[in-house]
């Protein structure tokens, strides 16, 4: 079986982010001679040439492609590992919190005083991302647990529970076309231009890209766009806009998540606790 260092993984990652040999040595604070030496040991190790090489120019082979991949993959994978092991070792360790600014549906203060009442208790640090890394905060440990909304976001390698289910609405400025429903459907959406989520792949929608709700509900107000959103998130309506319920919309659901394989008591504590606070759940 051939096998590679995590420091010699490090050495080629670097070489091959920066298809430069001179510029790694530096990022790693080493001798170039000596990253040349390395990378030509994991090349004979292997058996394959990973790299394209002239004076002036180093590209990737087909071979350091994959590698590439799947190495930083595995670098990822031994620090998570190593963050973890530190962490279950901590008695003392905080509970981490991953949320979107406004996306806990007003439950968190009730969940965290529920929490507190249990004698295992640990102080909860709340931290706050951006639309699209929630999940990665849970997957690569920067998280232990997090409140995160579905269908926006991707639940792979993540365990659950429901905490809250509502509806979505469209929001759209007072003076819009749609402002005087009762409700829609979303054929009534139509030709409208909805918003890009920074770092969201995929989704219909054309507008702008914004980052959060917050720039969201600005470019409706000067009427950019319009949104479809869990009702939460815009309960009550910001000044000049208003929200329509959207009849076939998929209902969105709060959910309370974490890493599958992580089973510490630190997790399942809080999970316990937000259940019994929340009286619901669903898998």
């Amino acid at each position: 079986m051939v096998e590679l260092e995590t420091r010699e993984l490090e050495y080629f990652i670097a070489v091959a982010d920066e298809l430069h040999f001179g510029r790694a040595a530096v990022r790693l604070s080493i001798a170039q001679p000596a990253l040349s030496k390395a990378i030509r040991r994991i090349e004979i190790r292997l058996g394959v040439v990973l790299f394209i090489r002239s004076s002036r120019h180093v590209e990737l082979t087909p071979a350091g492609e994959a590698l590439r991949e799947h190495g930083r993959h595995a670098l990822n994978a031994v620090s998570v590992a190593v963050q973890r092991a530190r962490r279950a070792a901590d008695v003392q360790a905080r509970l981490r919190l991953v949320l979107k600014p406004g996306g806990d549906a007003g439950l968190l203060s009730g969940i965290l005083a529920e929490y507190a009442r249990q004698p295992a208790a640990r102080q909860v640090d709340i931290l706050f991302s951006g639309p699209a890394d929630r999940s990665d905060f849970l997957r690569d440990g920067r998280a232990d647990v997090g409140l995160l909304y579905v269908p926006f976001d991707d639940l792979d390698g993540l365990a659950h529970e429901t905490l809250h289910t509502e509806d979505r609405v469209a929001v759209v400025p007072a003076g819009h076309r749609l402002a005087g429903h009762a409700s829609v459907r979303m054929s009534d959406l139509h030709g409208e231009t909805l918003p890009r989520w920074k770092g969201v792949p995929g989704g219909e929608g054309t507008g702008p890209e914004v980052a959060d709700v917050v720039q969201l509900l600005h470019m409706i107000t000067v009427s950019r766009m319009i949104g479809v959103l869990p009702r939460s998130l815009v309960e009550p309506a910001p000044p000049g806009l208003v929200r329509i319920p959207v009849a076939d919309a998929p209902p969105s659901r709060l959910v309370l998540a974490w890493n599958e394989q992580d089973r510490r008591p630190l997790v399942a504590s809080f999970v316990s606790a937000a259940l019994a606070r929340t009286c619901g759940s669903s898998r």
